[in-house]
């Protein structure tokens, strides 16, 4: 089994695209949801009660946290949005995660370049759940918004792994956008010479992500699977440490 017929077996929601130079648009019959995780409490939506009976539990429970949990407070409204993610890379390469607000436009709204091969990332995804956390240092970078941090220290799945790197999208990278303009969910290869200058297919896999802004120093990325299908569950988070 190639590693592109591995991806579209991961990903069962997502209609593989053929390899032609031009994207085939994907069709969705149904309306997305909006949370891949509803049997998880949500870190930017704690419970709050007015019992008495629950204040000395929810007392103890607030003292611990989770590794990706912002540090809002629990009356903060944080901001939620609907974006187009694409995850792209050579077979042999890296992974690219690229962000757009517009599915026409060929200027990411963010571009990053993760140390991960592309092959490790297919096979973390065989897990059906894959978190990457990207991390900043408060003390060095505080003045600075997050999608203009130029490096980032990553962690898959608990694990360190490298670094990721923001980069500017270059005429190889807005010819691919290009190409996938038509695509809104979809997952296939790019033909040789097509948004790359080397001499390998492009994998790539398309689809809408949730974007959660918590405050200034955490945002996350969650991807939306159609109804009724669970499909991959795919997080990325941004996060500056203090």
């Amino acid at each position: 089994m190639t590693k592109i017929d591995a991806l579209r077996r991961l990903l069962p929601c997502l209609s593989p695209t053929t390899s032609t130079s031009k994207a085939i648009a994907t069709p969705i019959k149904k309306r997305l949801s909006t949370s891949l995780r509803n049997d998880v409490v949500d870190p930017l939506h704690p419970v709050l009660t007015n019992t008495n009976q629950d204040k000395d539990k929810d007392s103890q429970d607030s003292t611990t946290t989770t590794d990706l949990e912002p540090p809002v407070s629990a009356f903060s409204r944080p901001s939620r949005s609907m974006v187009i993610g694409t995850i792209f890379g050579q077979r042999k390469g890296h992974v690219w995660f690229c962000f757009q607000h517009h599915r026409l436009s060929t200027k990411p709204s963010l571009l990053l370049e993760l140390s991960i091969p592309t092959h490790q990332l297919v096979q973390e995804m065989s897990s059906g759940t894959v978190r990457i956390a990207l991390e900043c240092d408060h003390s060095e970078l505080s003045s600075c918004p997050l999608h203009s941090v130029p490096i980032w220290t990553m962690h898959c799945n608990g694990r360190k792994i490298g670094f990721a790197t923001k980069r500017k999208a270059t005429r190889h990278n807005r010819l691919m956008l290009k190409t996938m303009q038509s695509i809104t969910v979809g997952a296939g290869m790019i033909p040789t010479g097509v948004g790359s200058s080397g001499s390998e297919e492009i994998m790539y896999m398309r689809a809408n992500y949730e974007h959660v802004i918590g405050n200034s120093d955490y945002e996350s990325f969650h991807l939306v699977n159609p109804d009724e299908c669970a499909g991959q569950e795919l997080s990325v988070y941004l996060m500056r440490s203090r």
